[in-house]
């Protein structure tokens, strides 16, 4: 299978650390209609599926399950085969949400040359951490927010992505900001 170059394709991943709000930024170009692949959404995806509710303990023994019978870059795969179903049904500009790790970053690099743009979103320690500490759901103290970082960095490479990206948004204010960058970035490249 070569690596087909899509004409006029292209692919927006934004990439952050925890509380950083990428989910935003997806969320608002999915707002505006664009399709998205979700990475977090391949095991739910099959949890349900299966007919199981989607709780931690469904989800690990089939998270081990695909990683077993597919392979450790599973989800990325899946994502692979996502974006071409889109492409093939007609979609040119696609997000993709969840992009975390440095195999992950290297796999849709190299199955999409030159159709990939990963964003980063950054934002100071001090207001992520006021961000997720204030969350409605499952908020997370100082400490969570470095264990996280630290975990995420060493464990699964997410620094990688970040260091690596594009284009950089500096995420410091309100929802307004962030919607005013996006809408500059995704003229700049004619997503």
């Amino acid at each position: 299978m070569g690596m087909k170059h899509h004409e006029n394709v292209k692919i927006i991943a934004f990439v952050g650390l925890t509380g950083s709000g990428k989910s935003s930024a997806v969320e608002y170009l999915t707002e505006k209609g664009f399709p998205k692949v979700y990475f977090g959404g391949i095991v739910l995806d099959e949890v349900a599926k299966r007919g199981l509710e989607l709780t931690q303990e469904n989800e690990q023994p089939i998270r081990e399950e695909l990683r077993e019978k597919e392979g450790k870059d599973f989800v990325v795969k899946r994502i692979v085969t996502q974006i071409r179903d889109l492409i093939n049904a007609g979609q040119h500009r696609i997000v993709a949400d969840g992009l975390y790790t440095w195999t992950e970053y290297k796999t849709l690099k190299h199955e999409f040359p030159g159709e990939l743009t990963v964003i980063a979103v950054v934002t100071p320690k001090h207001l992520r951490k006021a961000r997720m500490a204030n969350r409605p759901i499952r908020p997370l103290t100082s400490a969570q927010v470095d264990q996280r970082d630290w975990a995420e960095i060493e464990n699964i490479e997410k620094g990688g992505p970040i260091a690596i990206a594009d284009y950089f948004i500096h995420n410091d204010g309100d929802l307004d900001k962030l919607h005013t960058q996006i809408d500059e970035l995704v003229h700049e490249i004619e997503f």
